[in-house]
């Protein structure tokens, strides 16, 4: 890891915060994907039984 000096503070938390929004919206996108495939999937068996 390079020497960061009196700026590691800020350096590392703005990777901290970065990997936790990152982890935030792979969060939310997998949750509305599943979410959306269910959706689809009921209107499709509707669809399907008449």
């Amino acid at each position: 890891m390079p020497e960061l000096g009196k700026y590691a503070g800020a350096v590392l938390s703005s990777y901290i915060l970065s990997l936790g929004l990152l982890a935030g919206l792979i969060g939310l996108s997998l949750w509305r994907s599943r979410r959306a495939a269910r959706a689809l999937r009921e209107v499709e068996d509707r669809v399907k039984n008449g």
